[in-house]
């Protein structure tokens, strides 16, 4: 099958380890993928943020931001038609983005069938954080391009009730949460373990980019009880500053490791040292995909309870689930974990088997996406 996949992320961070294994997993199995992105993707190194995007976003008034990004559909338009002339796709796989017309534009030109990746409600997000100043018209380039598809997969439950409520047939939505490659996570922890200089601490462990909203300053507070805890954070961002400062204060800054961001080859192995893997937050309606990472590790996880993230983990299954927002809850389950090394391995174990039992995997992922392209391919010859 020939798949014509589209986005317009230029930030390399974790939608664009979604983009590459998602294409990376298609190829495996045989699909002649061509990738239509913006040209400065390539030339972004990994962690970086939006480059010359965000520096228009920062100059610019917001409304005139938001139009740009509606206009930006005209070439992005013209550059995915180019790509379906040369190369007559079977399909059009398109990861969504907000103001982002033109896979919706091809599908109605030339009836390929169009299925939409779709990881956040844009026009819900950006809206309460204050982000959207055309707030209409975001919704009607949102609902427009929701509505075109034939196929929808939202990444979460949650993601697909927003869908359902914009008026999205449920028969088009299919669900489709991230996944991750297990054959990476067989790493060594204790060499690890020597070579950050963590032997005999309990480590606590976050990966991905450091965002304020995850809260990851409630872990230092335990820390603070509890000498024989490290935090081990593999990633970078905003929020960094402001936790070396909160480890200063509390006397903790040896006992806080921040590696920044690293390779991505190089994540499996760094999570095998850790004993209690962190997720202090999440959005309602994400898929993290720390989450499948640290289920891969086989670590025992700390993570909100929420109706999200219920649907892979269950607590004392192979989590410890917090009420959102409970800082008390968050510190006794660390605590506990802390205390109870069995309990951390039976965790870890149950996360493995779960993740392995769900087969929450790229190549399962790229499975499915087959599988329905095939449908509806059939579906347009009929």
């Amino acid at each position: 099958m020939k798949i014509l996949y589209h986005h317009r992320t230029v930030s390399k961070d974790g939608q664009d380890v979604h983009i590459g294994e998602m294409i990376a997993a298609l190829r495996r199995r045989g699909h002649d993928v061509v990738v239509v992105a913006p040209p400065m993707n390539e030339a972004t190194a990994f962690g970086s943020g939006g480059g010359m995007v965000e520096w228009v976003r920062r100059l610019l008034p917001r409304a005139l931001c938001e139009v740009l990004e509606l206009g930006y559909s005209l070439p992005a338009y013209a550059r995915l038609a180019r790509a379906w002339v040369r190369h007559r796709p079977d399909v059009l796989y398109e990861r969504y983005n907000l103001h982002s017309l033109a896979g919706a534009w091809l599908r109605r030109r030339t009836g390929t069938p169009l299925l939409l990746e779709v990881n956040a409600p844009l026009c819900h997000e950006r809206t309460r954080h204050g982000g959207l100043a055309l707030q209409r018209l975001a919704g009607w380039s949102e609902r427009r391009t929701w509505r075109t598809a034939d196929a929808i997969l939202p990444v979460t439950g949650a993601l697909a009730r927003h869908l359902a409520a914009a008026g999205v047939a449920e028969d088009r939505v299919h669900v489709i949460p991230n996944g991750v490659d297990r054959t990476q996570f067989a790493a060594d922890g204790a060499a690890i373990r020597r070579e950050l200089g963590l032997e005999g601490r309990i480590v606590l462990g976050f990966s991905g980019f450091l965002r304020h909203w995850h809260g990851l300053e409630a872990a230092l507070e335990v820390m603070a009880e509890m000498p024989e805890l490290h935090l081990l954070v593999i990633g970078d961002g905003p929020a960094r500053p402001n936790l070396e400062a909160r480890a200063v204060e509390l006397g903790l800054g040896g006992r806080l490791t921040v590696l920044g961001v690293v390779p991505r080859a190089r994540i499996a192995g760094l999570l095998a040292a850790v004993d209690i893997a962190l997720q202090p937050s999440a959005v309602d309606y994400a898929s993290p995909l720390k989450l499948f990472e640290y289920m891969a590790a086989g670590r025992a996880i700390v993570a909100p309870d929420q109706p999200n993230i219920r649907e892979v983990l269950g607590h004392e299954r192979d989590a410890l689930l917090f009420p959102p927002g409970d800082a008390k809850a968050f510190h006794a389950a660390i605590a506990r974990l802390t205390r109870d090394e069995p309990l951390r391995r039976r965790l870890g174990a149950g996360a493995r088997a779960t993740l392995e039992a769900g087969d929450y995997s790229w190549d399962a992922n790229a499975a499915r996406v087959e599988a329905l392209a095939q449908r509806l391919l059939g579906e347009t010859r009929a």
